[in-house]
C-alpha cells in the first residue's frame, strides 16, 4: 500500500477538514458531533492546546468521525497522538525522525510542504498527498496551481488562510483533494455552545465542492 493511501481516503471524505484548536475537552464530543453531523466527517485536532489530547480521545468515540492529530512535530507527539486515539496525523513541515515515528506507529501523515522542492522530497519517501502550508502566504491557489504544472502526481490539502472566500479557489484545483479550515468552528460558537450553528456552517463547506 502507498504510505499516503490511507491519507488521500481520509482527505476525500469531505472538501474540507476542520482544523481546530480546542482549550475545553469538555466541548470536544458535541463540537466533533455537530460537525460530522454537518458532513464534515475527518476532525483535525492541533496540539497548541493542553487539552488537545483529552479532545482527541472523545472524538475518537464519535461515530462517523476520523480524528486527527494536528501540528505534530516530534515523535513524542507522534506516540502521544496515537496513544490517545488519532487516526492519521498531520505536520507544518516534515523531518526524518517524524515520519519515521510515524510509519513506526503505523499512523498516516499528511506532511506540510510550501515549495517544490519540499514536495519532491516527500515524493522521494513515497509521500504523493500533502498539506499545502501555510497555503495563502505561500501565494495562494495561483502559487498551488504553478507548483502542481510540473508535478502532477502529487495531490494536496491546502492550509493556512483558506476562508470561505478562497476556498473554491483551490477546491477547483486538479492537484487539490480538500481543504483545511478553522472557519467552521469559530472560537467564540465553540465557547457558546452554538452547536446548531456549527453544523450549518459545517453544512455549507460541504457543499463547497458540488
Amino acid at each position: 500500500m502507498p504510505k499516503t493511501q490511507r491519507t488521500r481516503e481520509i482527505c476525500g471524505l469531505a472538501p474540507i477538514v476542520p482544523v481546530l484548536v480546542v482549550d475545553d475537552a469538555a466541548h470536544a464530543r458535541p463540537l466533533a458531533e455537530a460537525l460530522v453531523a454537518g458532513g464534515l466527517p475527518a476532525l483535525e485536532v492541533t496540539l497548541r492546546t493542553p487539552a488537545a489530547l483529552d479532545v482527541i480521545r472523545a472524538m475518537a468515540e464519535i461515530p462517523g468521525g476520523v480524528v486527527g492529530a494536528g501540528t505534530l512535530v516530534t515523535p513524542e507527539d507522534v506516540r502521544a497522538a496515537k496513544e490517545a486515539g488519532a487516526q492519521f496525523g498531520v505536520s507544518p513541515g516534515a523531518t526524518d525522525a517524524l515520519i519515521a515515528a510515524c510509519e513506526a506507529e503505523g499512523l498516516p501523515l499528511l506532511p506540510g510542504a510550501a515549495t517544490a522542492s519540499e514536495a519532491m522530497a516527500l515524493l522521494e519517501k513515497g509521500y504523493d498527498m500533502l498539506k499545502f502550508f501555510p497555503a495563502e502566504a505561500s501565494g495562494g491557489a495561483p502559487a498551488l496551481k504553478a507548483i502542481g504544472a510540473p508535478l502532477p502526481q502529487i495531490t494536496f490539502c491546502p492550509t493556512g488562510g483558506v476562508s470561505p472566500s478562497n476556498a473554491r479557489d483551490y477546491l477547483s484545483l486538479s492537484n487539490v483533494v480538500c481543504a483545511g479550515g478553522s472557519w467552521v468552528a469559530p472560537k467564540q460558537m465553540v465557547v457558546d455552545g452554538d452547536w446548531a450553528g456549527i453544523e450549518a456552517l459545517a453544512r455549507e463547506a460541504a457543499k463547497l465542492k458540488d
